[in-house]
């Protein structure tokens, strides 16, 4: 009987995406797998909502010991935080560093690599952590669900950009992972749409639409700074897109 292959396999493309994204414990993805990871971004979303749930069951568990909702806000980002190693964030901090800080595509690149994180980077890691608190905050009073469909939505635009521009340079962490087709970009999109709707009803699909032109802008930056994507200018993309989601979400059920 001819073996099954393990890359083919939804549950260890599934794994596999979560080992990629993800701090937590899982099981070991067969070797197979991670030769072809470009095949697990549908599951992209799928793990925001398994990062969104934590992470507001924590915002909960704060918001009942505290009765203050932005500490409790800031506790559920912290917890995601943790469970992702912050390495959205990262990226979010590299791109801005290296997109406004240098003046030629190999000098900003050159600075996105460098560990070291300038102003501009400090300055979007400020905001954009504040301004998802502040957004966060109220949701949770009124609409819990609408953090876990903004993680999940968030995530399900990575791939966009990742099948959108080809590699910017030959290493790195999007370089391992490869540059997914389109129906698997789609696929990721669709399902993060489905759960955004399921969750929030019409809101998550003018979520999904804001979303996706929030994307388009990261594609449109990207192409003309650096001619392609990078880790980080993905990992950017997921901050950026859920920012967006978040403030759609906030002017749906909420009156700040």
């Amino acid at each position: 009987m001819q073996k099954s292959d393990p890359s083919r396999s939804v549950f260890w493309q599934a794994i596999a995406a979560g080992a990629l994204l993800t701090r937590l414990p899982l099981p070991h993805a067969p070797d197979e797998v991670f030769r072809y990871q470009a095949r697990t971004v549908w599951a992209y979303p799928v793990w925001g909502v398994v990062l969104g749930f934590f992470g507001v069951a924590i915002a909960l568990a704060a918001l009942w010991l505290t009765g203050l909702p932005l500490v409790a806000a800031i506790a559920g980002l912290g917890a995601a935080m943790v469970m992702t190693g912050a390495m959205h964030e990262d990226g979010l901090a590299d791109s801005f560093d290296g997109l406004w800080g240098g003046y030629t595509p190999e000098r900003r690149l050159e600075i996105m690599k460098d560990s070291h994180i300038g102003t501009y980077g400090v300055l979007a890691l400020v905001f954009s952590s504040g301004a998802r608190a502040v957004m966060i905050a109220p949701l949770l009073v009124t609409a819990p669900v609408a953090v876990i469909a903004a993680m999940s939505l968030s995530r399900a635009m990575m791939p966009v950009v990742m099948a959108a521009l080809p590699h910017a340079r030959r290493t790195g962490l999007s370089h391992s992972v490869g540059q997914p087709v389109v129906f698997a970009a789609m696929l990721s999109v669709v399902l993060g749409g489905c759960i955004s709707v399921i969750l929030t009803g019409w809101v998550g699909f003018v979520a999904a639409l804001m979303a996706g032109l929030a994307s388009y802008g990261v594609i449109r930056v990207a192409r003309a700074k650096i001619g392609g994507q990078t880790g980080d200018i993905v990992g950017a993309t997921q901050i950026i897109t859920e920012l967006v989601i978040l403030g759609a979400m906030v002017s749906a059920f909420t009156s700040l």
